[in-house]
């Protein structure tokens, strides 16, 4: 075995800007990519064996290329690069001999920064890499969301992966999850994002997520009855809600996935205009239809976004909470004038609301790249 790494790849995390569960309904959605994310450290193996590590975590992962089956316990997190190793051979390309995967990250977990797809898309690139794959970025990406879907166990859409391949500086990524499509918009220049964790770990396996999903497939499979070439959720006419029952939980998540859809587009609209007023009205919308109509919010986000919104004079531009909802974190869009002593503040008035929770934590990160080889 070489005892020298021979590949080193970076796949950033991913900030969900605007588009709640918009994806799997095909929709449009916005993610930002940051400028932190996952390192994967790859080495050839003369054997089939594969040995993953994890800085910071104690349990590393020793198996083979012919059996890769899911793991649980401490081993689960090795369950993403096995994923990805297992839908490359089902799609028939060969990976010619098994490796060891070194990872370092410093994305905080259970945050909504999907730090798992950080890890598939490093794991993916490192191993097209080692073995001379030449993969589009459409192809990895649909293979890293699979590999969610099918392996890990999660039925997410493609937001997460996508922002992590597709990412670029100073620019957030757009994606028509009904073709399949991924374009970049530009984004001003400055701008400031801080996550505000609440530290109220959520996972989507075992979260309310599946619930949702089920949710607005029931929804889709009813307005079908009345509109038969309707395709997918998001693109339904909001007057073709009224099929559903008024005040029902499937029609909340139907209205939330109409309309927060239609907010992708005015947010494209309003930066266009250079409208950064209007951009951060519909991040604070779109914070209001999660908690009210998808429900996928908790009372410690409703209370950070509250305390964001009261400091639009001091430099916010809106906020909202990210990721799949049900804990997790808030992000807030802000220029240079809100601050570290300004985010100190929110954080103080949020332990008073809430003393008996975790002590919420803040991150401030920028834009940053997509996924790439680094030597």
């Amino acid at each position: 075995m070489n005892a020298t790494p021979a590949i080193r790849t970076a796949s950033p995390g991913r900030i969900e800007f605007i588009g709640n569960h918009t994806d799997y309904n095909g929709g449009q959605v916005l993610g930002v990519s940051l400028n932190l994310g996952v390192e994967a450290e790859a080495t050839p193996r003369e054997d089939r064996q594969l040995h993953f590590s994890s800085d910071g975590i104690a349990a590393a992962f020793k198996g083979s290329l012919d059996e890769l089956v899911p793991q649980s316990g401490e081993l689960a997190w090795a369950n993403y690069p096995l994923g990805i190793l297992k839908v490359l051979l089902e799609a028939g390309h060969e990976v010619a001999s098994g490796c060891d995967l070194h990872f370092r990250s410093n994305l905080p977990t259970g945050a909504g920064l999907s730090s798992s797809a950080a890890i598939e898309l490093a794991t993916l690139e490192a191993i097209c890499q080692l073995n001379g794959l030449d993969l589009s970025r459409k192809e990895k990406v649909l293979l890293a969301q699979r590999a969610e879907n099918t392996f890990v166990g999660v039925p997410c859409g493609m937001l997460d992966q996508a922002v992590s391949c597709f990412g670029r500086e100073d620019h957030l990524v757009r994606i028509d999850c009904a073709n399949t499509a991924f374009e970049t918009v530009p984004l001003a220049h400055g701008l400031h994002f801080w996550v505000f964790n609440t530290n109220h770990k959520h996972s989507l396996v075992d979260s309310m997520y599946s619930r949702r999903h089920a949710e607005c497939r029931k929804a889709l499979e009813i307005l079908r009855q009345a509109d038969p070439g309707l395709q997918h959720l998001a693109h339904a006419r909001i007057e073709l809600l009224e099929h559903l029952e008024a005040g029902s939980d499937i029609r909340r998540r139907a209205e939330h996935t109409v309309l927060e859809n239609l907010r992708v587009q005015q947010v494209i609209q309003a930066l266009e205009a250079h409208n950064l007023e209007e951009v951060g009205d519909l991040l604070f919308a779109s914070h209001a239809s999660s908690r009210d109509l998808f429900e996928n919010s908790i009372p410690e986000l409703d209370t950070l976004v509250e305390l964001l919104q009261g400091l639009r004079s001091h430099g916010v531009i809106g906020a909202r909470l990210t990721g799949g909802g049900f804990g997790g974190a808030v992000m807030a869009l802000t220029t240079d004038r809100f601050s570290s002593p300004d985010a100190g503040n929110v954080l103080q008035l949020y332990r008073h609301r809430h003393p008996g929770s975790e002590a919420p934590t803040c991150l401030h990160v920028r834009t940053g790249n997509g996924t790439r080889r680094l030597d």
